[in-house]
Protein backbone atom coordinates (compact mmCIF):
# COMPACT_ATOMS: atom_id res chain seq x y z
CA UNK A 1 0.00 0.00 0.00
CA UNK A 2 2.55 2.12 0.77
CA UNK A 3 4.31 2.37 -2.91
CA UNK A 4 0.40 3.23 -3.93
CA UNK A 5 0.53 6.16 -1.17
CA UNK A 6 3.67 7.13 -2.65
CA UNK A 7 2.70 7.54 -6.02
CA UNK A 8 -0.49 9.26 -4.93
CA UNK A 9 1.56 11.84 -2.99
CA UNK A 10 3.65 12.54 -6.31
CA UNK A 11 1.18 13.05 -8.44
CA UNK A 12 -0.46 15.16 -5.85
CA UNK A 13 2.78 17.28 -5.65
CA UNK A 14 2.35 17.49 -9.57
CA UNK A 15 -1.30 18.40 -9.95
CA UNK A 16 -0.14 21.17 -7.53
CA UNK A 17 2.61 22.50 -8.75
CA UNK A 18 0.31 22.39 -12.19
CA UNK A 19 -2.56 24.69 -10.32
CA UNK A 20 0.10 27.01 -8.97
CA UNK A 21 1.23 27.96 -12.75
CA UNK A 22 -1.75 27.72 -14.24
CA UNK A 23 -4.19 29.36 -11.79
CA UNK A 24 -2.19 31.10 -9.28
CA UNK A 25 0.05 30.41 -6.35
CA UNK A 26 -2.50 31.82 -3.73
CA UNK A 27 -5.72 29.49 -5.54
CA UNK A 28 -2.90 25.94 -5.23
CA UNK A 29 -2.39 26.55 -1.58
CA UNK A 30 -5.53 26.95 -0.06
CA UNK A 31 -6.99 23.84 -2.67
CA UNK A 32 -4.22 21.70 -1.67
CA UNK A 33 -4.81 22.82 1.73
CA UNK A 34 -5.83 20.59 4.56
CA UNK A 35 -8.56 22.73 6.83
CA UNK A 36 -5.78 22.92 10.10
CA UNK A 37 -2.61 23.76 7.61
CA UNK A 38 0.61 25.73 8.73
CA UNK A 39 2.92 27.23 6.69
CA UNK A 40 6.53 28.41 7.85
CA UNK A 41 7.52 31.39 5.88
CA UNK A 42 10.75 33.54 7.26
CA UNK A 43 9.70 33.69 11.10
CA UNK A 44 5.60 33.53 10.84
CA UNK A 45 3.84 30.44 11.26
CA UNK A 46 0.30 30.92 8.83
CA UNK A 47 -2.56 29.04 10.46
CA UNK A 48 -5.35 27.57 8.17
CA UNK A 49 -6.60 27.86 4.79
CA UNK A 50 -8.03 31.09 4.83
CA UNK A 51 -4.90 32.18 6.21
CA UNK A 52 -3.00 30.88 4.09
CA UNK A 53 -4.54 32.55 1.06
CA UNK A 54 -4.76 35.65 2.37
CA UNK A 55 -0.87 35.55 2.74
CA UNK A 56 -0.83 34.50 -0.79
CA UNK A 57 -2.74 36.96 -1.94
CA UNK A 58 -1.33 39.43 0.07
CA UNK A 59 2.09 38.90 -0.77
CA UNK A 60 2.99 37.55 -3.98
CA UNK A 61 3.12 40.08 -6.93
CA UNK A 62 1.76 39.85 -10.26
CA UNK A 63 4.43 38.31 -12.40
CA UNK A 64 5.59 35.82 -9.75
CA UNK A 65 6.22 31.70 -10.90
CA UNK A 66 7.07 29.31 -8.52
CA UNK A 67 7.60 25.99 -9.65
CA UNK A 68 8.74 22.47 -7.74
CA UNK A 69 9.08 19.02 -7.87
CA UNK A 70 9.55 16.62 -5.10
CA UNK A 71 13.11 14.53 -4.76
CA UNK A 72 11.68 11.97 -1.97
CA UNK A 73 8.47 11.07 -0.77
CA UNK A 74 7.65 8.96 1.83
CA UNK A 75 4.85 7.69 3.53
CA UNK A 76 3.41 5.90 6.55
CA UNK A 77 -0.51 4.98 6.46
CA UNK A 78 -1.96 8.68 6.33
CA UNK A 79 0.82 10.73 6.63
CA UNK A 80 3.19 11.67 4.17
CA UNK A 81 6.61 14.02 3.35
CA UNK A 82 8.28 15.49 0.38
CA UNK A 83 11.40 17.47 -0.13
CA UNK A 84 12.67 18.78 -3.21
CA UNK A 85 13.77 21.66 -4.68
CA UNK A 86 11.91 25.29 -5.55
CA UNK A 87 12.22 28.10 -8.07
CA UNK A 88 10.85 31.17 -6.83
CA UNK A 89 10.89 33.94 -10.20
CA UNK A 90 9.56 37.53 -10.51
CA UNK A 91 9.58 39.54 -13.60
CA UNK A 92 9.35 42.94 -12.44
CA UNK A 93 7.81 45.86 -14.84
CA UNK A 94 11.25 45.82 -16.88
CA UNK A 95 10.97 42.58 -17.31
CA UNK A 96 13.76 41.66 -15.75
CA UNK A 97 13.37 38.78 -14.00
CA UNK A 98 14.82 37.65 -10.69
CA UNK A 99 15.38 34.29 -9.65
CA UNK A 100 15.86 32.36 -6.14
CA UNK A 101 16.06 28.71 -5.64
CA UNK A 102 15.46 26.96 -2.37
CA UNK A 103 14.61 23.37 -0.92
CA UNK A 104 10.60 22.97 0.29
CA UNK A 105 9.70 20.30 2.57
CA UNK A 106 5.74 19.21 3.25
CA UNK A 107 3.74 16.88 5.33
CA UNK A 108 1.03 15.35 3.96
CA UNK A 109 -2.38 13.95 5.33
CA UNK A 110 -4.49 11.23 3.75
CA UNK A 111 -8.27 12.75 3.74
CA UNK A 112 -11.05 10.78 4.68
CA UNK A 113 -12.36 10.51 0.85
CA UNK A 114 -8.53 9.32 -0.04
CA UNK A 115 -7.08 12.62 -1.71
CA UNK A 116 -3.79 13.95 0.07
CA UNK A 117 -3.64 17.95 1.66
CA UNK A 118 -0.60 19.43 3.03
CA UNK A 119 -0.69 20.12 7.00
CA UNK A 120 2.57 21.53 6.83
CA UNK A 121 4.95 23.98 4.20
Amino acid sequence: MSEKYKNEIFQTEADFAKMAEEQGVAAAFYFYADKDAVISRGDELIQGREAIKEYYEKRLKPGTVLEWTPDFVEVSEDLGYTYGKYVHRLTDSAGIINESHGIFHTVWKRQEDGSWRFVWD
